[in-house]
């Protein structure tokens, strides 16, 4: 971790109290839920009672939902700073990249999480450094992984982009979000960056092995997803009647 990062005060509070959920899940499973277009197609009031990791702005769905996730994860800078808002409302252990310092203040709920650009690995110890893998669906596998969850299923993570240009572009909606479940997800206006699939499923690749050299496992119970990392099951057969 760099020098600044390792010493800043809300870097520390957060080293201290993430711990607490440090193997607290251990041997139970949990969800990551994505933010595909799939989703539309997801009955996710299912999920009510299992444990879920919602990232960027799943928070439009909890209405439908029923409810909320159980944590929260940002960590795209232009995200958080166009939602900044929205995130400090929601009253759930949210954990947000360190950078993000400047559009959201400390509070009890919220964590700091040093995520890099650089240094590809998987971070087993999410008080420290973690890759941010070009997608915030890595930082929630590792964040699952520290935890203790020893099954994770992921889904709306459809791994496809009906947008295409340059990876990591910045680029600014001009209309409804026709990529993710809610048309106003990257809504009229809002700048996002395109994604970066080849690193994503490179991050993908190393949360895999990193899993199952542990004796635990990450299944993919996308609705139609395009993602052939990891073993696909059906989402309706994950719940007993």
């Amino acid at each position: 971790e760099d020098f600044e990062a390792a010493w800043h005060p809300l870097r520390r509070d957060t080293r201290q109290r993430i711990r607490k959920f440090h193997n607290r899940y251990a041997g139970q499973r949990c969800f990551i839920i994505g933010n595909g277009p799939s989703l539309q197609n997801t009955d996710l009031t299912t999920l009510r009672s299992e444990y879920s990791f919602g990232l960027n702005r799943i928070y439009l769905n909890f209405a439908e939902m029923g409810f909320p996730t159980t944590f929260f994860v940002s960590i795209n800078d232009l995200v958080i700073e166009q939602t900044a808002p929205e995130i400090a409302e929601l009253a759930i252990p949210k954990f947000i990249s360190w950078r993000s310092r400047k559009w959201l203040n400390p509070a009890e709920d919220l964590f700091f999480l040093h995520t890099t650009y650089t240094g590809k690995k998987f971070g087993k110890n999410a008080a420290n450094r973690l890759w941010e893998g070009a997608t915030v669906t890595y930082v929630a596998l590792q964040l699952a992984y520290y935890f203790g969850f020893s099954q994770v299923i992921l889904v709306g993570v459809d791994h496809n982009f009906i947008t295409k240009g340059e990876p990591n572009a910045t680029v600014v909606s001009q209309g409804d979000d026709p990529n993710h479940f809610h048309p106003k997800y990257f809504g009229k206006g809002f700048r996002w960056q395109l994604p970066d699939l080849d690193t994503s499923e490179t991050a993908y690749n190393i949360a895999k092995r990193a899993y199952e050299a542990d004796g635990r496992q990450v299944l993919d119970a996308t609705i139609g997803g395009k993602l052939k990392v990891f073993p696909k099951v059906a989402y309706s057969g994950l719940f007993s009647d």
